[in-house]
């Protein structure tokens, strides 16, 4: 029996391109000696299945690239100077150790590689257990196959092409076989849907026993993660990018194809209509705040419809919460302004206060006539960093007679939900009323403003949409009261997006409002064609392919802004070096007044070169194994 567990481990040592064995063999179950052993019976099997469900990658930390190293989130260097992430932003990515990788074991945060095999076992395996009933086992079959897609969808979105692992190596092989080259893009997502077309059927819509199984996989679930890999092979870094033509394995085979295949758009529109038909009969719908006491505004409403489709745990809206990778009190704290009266040096300790997104951000939504400031025809663009005061009718958003920026009046509600400002309302905590909410206020010296080393925002904003509303800054002890929620890896109003750009892109604008406005809707804004008719200097934009495109990119910026899914799409469009490419701007967060605070400086600056596209192999990999080429530029 140890001579077919060595088959599995020995062969995989050599197929991982020399990653020391040590890291992953006792990946196998506690006290498992070998693999029949680990599949004698449904609760050893089971125990299995759970070790595959482990390798998911940790999406609320830093260790997540799109969480940090792009351009949404800046924190002070005194925290972030050694991150990962820091680096990787500032252009410092190195095919010597790659930073937050998953191909490898040099400077991987995880080898996924390793997740691949663990599938194939289990597949090859799962027929063995005595008690295993049949319906049980093929639910797990279908578990087993949807995690080994999105492992080879992971790594296809970070590296490009990579090998297929559609089996394990035996050891009788021999050392050619193991040395595996990459396969075409085409050939890899081709795999993935091939895996999730037979995993959909056996997989429960919902999920029954919500108190032992939320987290795992439902057909909502792979049919969302079919669509967004159909969506990303059809999206120009991989459709016909000319940048790769000379991007060949060394049999001389295209690893991207160079040559546009609009077919691919009418493939993706068609899996994301099927994921959502999936995931309304599963009953998820766009989230709306409910059970709101009557003295509170509609506006305050609509920001916690907004905030909550996040923060409200297992609500109806997510399809896919992670719950391996929780949102909890870490990251919320991150994120919170501090906000609450009498904070004293000690307990100012437990909230961190420094997950700031750059004035970017703060320009990327829209006005509050639902286009962006430098298309509306009633918005003072020149003068968005002027400093005015709020008026009454501005109340539920920023504290009237408040002095501030112009850049923070006259929003849509997504700003007001989203981000934390100077001057801005901070609705919950602890206040049940629109009348007592307390207001950020972040200058120098103030509350929320810098006061010591480290707990502090870089750019003067905080990424308010990550913090649910009744979390509380303890002012008496120390501690900060948070509930947590699951990593939102997929919300229905992501996949309307999708969809809306998929059928864009094969049939044309017209069949895509429908699925931009229903989210829209929700944010209290007009649908597309009216809101551009009655107030854009480009009213006619919503009518042609490039133009809604464009609307649409912006839409999912603004209504998935902080949820990890711009830093992949900026790749997916071929437009980050657009954006990585720039200073990193904030207001002067060393002001003490008003005329010094609202000035914008420079606090940085991302780097981004064309190879940075895709992450480069470490090239102990590319010396291990003569079959492998690396990424274009590294």
């Amino acid at each position: 029996m140890k001579l077919r567990h060595i088959k599995y481990i020995g062969a995989l040592c050599l197929m991982l391109l020399g990653a020391s064995c040590d890291k992953y063999i006792d990946v196998v179950p506690d006290n498992i000696a070998v693999i029949e052993d680990a599949f004698e019976t449904r609760q050893s099997a089971e125990r299995f299945l759970s070790t595959l469900y482990s390798y998911l990658p940790q999406f609320a930390t830093i260790n997540n690239p799109a969480l940090a190293a792009g351009d949404e989130i800046a924190v002070n260097p005194n925290v972030s100077r050694n991150w990962a992430a820091t680096v990787i932003a500032r252009g410092g990515q190195s095919v010597v150790g790659p930073r937050l990788g998953y191909w490898g074991n040099d400077g991987s945060v995880r080898n996924l590689f390793i997740a691949l095999r663990d599938c194939n076992i289990f597949l090859d395996n799962i027929d063995k257990p005595f008690d295993l009933e049949e319906f049980e086992k093929n639910r797990w079959i279908a578990e087993a196959k949807f995690l080994k897609a999105y492992y080879h969808f992971y790594l296809m979105r970070m590296y490009g092409p990579i090998p297929i692992v559609r089996e394990n190596i035996e050891v009788s092989s021999g050392v050619d076989a193991v040395r595996v080259h990459r396969d075409p893009v085409d050939d890899v997502v081709n795999y993935i849907v091939e895996l999730l077309d037979e995993a959909i059927p056996q997989l429960p819509t919902v999920i029954e026993n919500r108190g032992l199984e939320l987290g795992r996989v439902t057909a909502p679930i792979a049919a969302a993660i079919k669509a967004r890999a159909l969506v990303t092979a059809a999206s120009p870094l991989f459709n016909g990018n000319s940048d790769y033509s000379n991007f060949t394995g060394p049999d001389g085979e295209q690893l991207i194809n160079s040559t546009p295949d609009d077919a691919k758009w009418a493939r993706a529109a068609e899996a994301c209509k099927e994921a959502i038909d999936l995931a309304h009969a599963a009953g998820h719908t766009l989230y709306e705040f409910t059970g709101a006491p009557a003295d509170w505004s509609d506006t305050t409403v609509t920001k916690l419809s907004i905030r909550g489709s996040v923060t409200d745990r297992w609500n109806d809206e997510v399809i896919w919460g992670s719950s391996n990778s929780v949102i909890g009190g870490g990251l919320q704290s991150w994120a919170q302004a501090k906000i609450a009266p009498g904070l004293t040096a000690e307990n100012r300790e437990s909230t961190q206060s420094w997950w700031s997104p750059p004035l970017r951000i703060a320009e990327m939504f829209y006005t509050e006539n639902g286009v962006p400031l430098d298309e509306d025809t009633n918005y003072d663009f020149a003068g968005r960093f002027d400093v005015t005061t709020a008026d009454d009718a501005h109340q539920h958003y920023v504290r009237p007679g408040f002095e501030t920026a112009r850049l923070n009046l006259n929003r849509e509600p997504r700003f007001y939900a989203s981000l934390g400002f100077d001057g801005g309302i901070w609705f919950g905590h602890g206040q049940n009323s629109d009348d007592n909410a307390f207001i950020v206020e972040g200058k120098k010296g103030e509350r929320a403003g810098r006061q010591d080393a480290n707990r502090w925002s870089l750019s003067g904003y905080w990424a308010k949409k990550l913090v649910y509303y009744e979390n509380i800054q303890v002012t008496s002890g120390f501690g900060y009261t948070s509930r947590a929620y699951p990593f939102p890896v997929v919300r229905l109003s992501d996949l309307y997006l999708l969809y809306a750009e998929a059928l864009n892109e094969s049939n044309g604008p017209a069949s895509a409002y429908e699925w931009i406005d229903l989210i829209r809707s929700r944010a209290g804004l007009d649908g597309v064609v009216q809101s551009w008719a009655n107030a854009s200097n480009n009213p006619s934009k919503p009518s042609t392919k490039e133009g809604l495109r464009e609307i649409i990119q912006g839409e999912r910026m603004i209504e998935l802004v902080f949820e990890g899914q711009r830093f992949w799409d900026l790749r997916r469009w071929k437009r980050a070096h657009e954006f990585l490419n720039s200073d990193i701007r904030a207001w002067n967060i060393e002001g003490e007044t008003t005329s010094d605070y609202y000035n914008v400086i420079s606090v940085g600056s991302y780097k981004f070169l064309n190879r940075d596209y895709l992450w480069p192999l470490a090239e102990t990999d590319i010396i291990a194994n003569s079959n492998l080429v690396q990424n274009p530029g590294w």
